[in-house]
């Protein structure tokens, strides 16, 4: 019954996203309510509500603060083994559950009368916080349930590698987490719960701590199928003996790399609670767990070679080439070193004996250098173009750059970018597909793509296109000619300069591209968030011939817009600056909201300084720097809600 639940919420949910966002309908309206009632049923026989459900539409919340709650017990950390014959030791002769250790938050649910009452992340251990208000919105947790007794378990609150993925996306590398993990910790102990329900958050249990009014098994692994029987999603898990733990562990090994989930390892508990309970606990550790963590296999190699691969940006990264060795069940021959910090911290040389090996049984790395000669070399020169290279300073070291903007490596790249959604817009334009234009010479230059008519026969002859894919190809290129000149500028893919500086630039010179050509550093740095590097890399740009010749030859085929400014005269926002941070629940997204200051003359920068007005935060009493700074400065920070009430901006449908 649970499982056809969890059917119909994934059918109708699909349905209903397909009809409102996308204007498609994927099943006839007859279908639709047929097994909308059919959910109705099946939740009322059960009494299993999921908070993903179509029938449910939960209110979402906003808190000032998040409560510190004690816990009934504390909630130990577990000991630690790389070694399965421990575990082995460990089990004796008793039977023992193996499964994965996620790595999430760990949250406390409690459950009174069949409804979610209560959620408190597992914090030091003694004391956590309330986050009731986020678990609601979990995408997979039951807010209703069919028992009806005092319910507490513990679980996972987790966020998916490819729900990690899709949300950095969209954040810039400042705002962008680290991994799974952090983004997690960092959802679920938001103020606002709709953040929460847009990051899809997932709970999974993996124990029970009581259940008044119901006899329990004394099996852990028969009170989590009864939990799964309640709606609960369940960590995956396998009942073992001494004799079976190892060969467990090696089915859990090979398939880390499938899991969506991240893990830190796996955990082996009893089975048995009444034997779990007789064990009782240490100070730091319970008897009746321990976490097994990955043994890093290690391999002794000979270094052969530094290869520097030049991306897109001009960064050339070294990758280390040694002698193949076997590890995690692979043939290895190549390791990345990020970057020249790391490989002088290595002091790496052409012969050295070195260690490598696989972060998380995945990723090659270098663990050890056994020589330590330190005689490789930085290029002075590009291997791609040969043009001259620059060290540069980063926040986690000294990388190379490749100085020379028409490397080839870096073509293919700035092509992408120019015909990208917030520069051109140029639909049907890939990087596979300008690669194969490239290859067959129909472009070189950005001002290539308005000459691609042309190549119309041969264009219509290549594998994967047509008559109708070049058509919309060139319908696309045509429309594209019409822009306003931030989306071009921002094209052109000047260092430092994103979409957000290329407003600013041109608001700053009138929308003017001659004035902006012809300005001086100077002039430049007056903008509100320039420095100096912006100003220079934008001076520096213009100045270059090869660019004005480029420039000239595609303003031939341009049509340049001047930019809507909306009520600009009478606006509120008009000539204050703003910054905007952190998860938006009444626009769509950040550039939503910045483009909606921008239409009513007001600016957006990327940066706190002393020059910000209002700094927009919907978790205003985040620990973030950015509000550390505003704080600083005295700098107001706003919810959305206070902007819209205080400035009159709304989003547009």
């Amino acid at each position: 019954m649970v499982n056809r639940i969890k059917e119909l919420i994934s059918l109708l949910n699909e349905a209903s996203k397909a009809y409102y966002q996308k204007d498609m309908e994927i099943m006839p309206n007859q279908e639709y309510d047929r097994l909308y009632d059919e959910l109705v049923e099946l939740e009322k026989e059960s009494g299993i509500v999921l908070a993903n459900s179509p029938t449910q539409r939960v209110g979402y919340t906003v808190l000032s603060n998040l409560k510190k709650i004690k816990h009934d017990s504390p909630i130990l950390s577990l000991d630690k083994t790389k070694d399965t014959a421990k575990l082995e030791s460990f089990l004796g002769d008793k039977a023992g559950i193996l499964s994965w250790k996620l790595d999430g938050l760990t949250i406390v649910l409690t459950y009174e009368n069949g409804e979610l009452v209560q959620a408190i992340t597992r914090g030091n251990g003694e004391i956590g916080e309330d986050v009731t208000h986020n678990a609601k919105v979990f995408a997979n947790l039951p807010l209703q349930i069919g028992f009806k007794g005092s319910l507490v378990l513990r679980g996972e609150g987790v966020i998916s590698y490819s729900e990690f993925k899709r949300i950095n996306e969209e954040l810039t590398d400042e705002d962008a987490y680290k991994n799974p993990r952090n983004l997690c910790s960092g959802t679920v102990r938001q103020l606002n719960s709709e953040i929460a329900a847009k990051r899809r958050v997932q709970f999974y249990a993996f124990t029970l701590v009581k259940a008044e009014g119901r006899e329990l098994s004394d099996s852990k692994a028969e009170n989590l199928l009864w939990l799964k029987k309640l709606g609960f999603d369940v960590v995956e898990h396998r009942l073992v003996i001494a004799k079976t733990v190892a060969e467990e562990v090696e089915w859990f090994r090979s398939h880390v790399k499938e899991n969506d989930i991240a893990s830190d390892g796996l955990v082996l508990t009893f089975d048995s609670i009444s034997y779990s309970e007789s064990l009782g606990r240490t100070a730091k550790f319970p008897k009746d767990s321990i976490a097994f963590k990955w043994a890093d296999e290690m391999a002794e190699t000979i270094l052969r070679e530094i290869e520097w691969n030049t991306s897109r940006t001009g960064l050339m990264n070294p990758i280390a080439i040694f002698d193949p060795v076997e590890l995690e069940g692979s043939t290895v021959s190549r390791a990345s070193v990020h970057n020249v910090s790391i490989l002088r911290e290595l002091k790496l040389g052409i012969g050295d004996i070195i260690k490598v090996y696989k972060a998380n049984m995945i990723i090659p790395q270098i663990a050890e250098n056994l020589t330590g000669s330190a005689t490789a070399e930085i290029p002075e020169s590009c291997f791609v173009c040969g043009g001259e290279t620059q060290l540069k300073k980063q926040k986690d070291g000294e990388a190379l750059y490749c100085t020379n903007p028409e490397c080839s490596a870096q073509r293919i790249q700035r092509l992408t970018h120019f015909v990208s959604r917030d520069a051109m817009n140029m639909e049907g334009l890939s990087e596979e597909t300008l690669k194969k234009f490239l290859e067959r010479g129909y472009i070189e230059q950005y001002p290539d793509i308005f000459r691609l008519q042309k190549f119309e026969n041969e264009i219509k002859n290549m594998e994967g296109f047509g008559e109708k894919s070049y058509q919309n190809l060139i319908k696309s290129v045509e429309k594209a000619k019409d822009v306003e000149l931030p989306n071009f500028i921002y094209a052109l893919g000047i260092d430092q300069v994103g979409l957000r500086n290329a407003k600013l630039l041109c608001a700053k010179f009138d929308y003017d591209l001659e004035k902006i050509k012809e300005a001086t550093e100077d002039e430049l740095q007056a903008i509100d968030g320039f420095g100096a590097v912006i100003a220079h890399s934008i001076s520096r740009y213009f100045a270059t011939h090869s660019h004005r010749t480029l420039l000239a030859d595609a303003l031939a085929y341009l049509r340049i817009k001047m930019p809507t400014i909306a009520e600009a005269k009478d606006s509120l926002v008009k000539d204050l600056t703003f910054v905007v941070t952190g998860d938006l629940t009444k626009f769509s997204n950040r550039k939503a909201l910045a483009e909606a200051i921008e239409t009513k003359g007001g600016k957006v920068t990327g940066s706190v300084t002393k020059k910000t007005d209002y700094l927009i935060n919907n978790d205003v009493y985040s620990s973030s720097s950015k509000n550390a700074k505003a704080k600083e400065l005295g700098i107001p920070i706003l919810s959305e809600e206070d902007f819209i009430l205080k400035f009159q901006v709304t989003p547009t449908e």
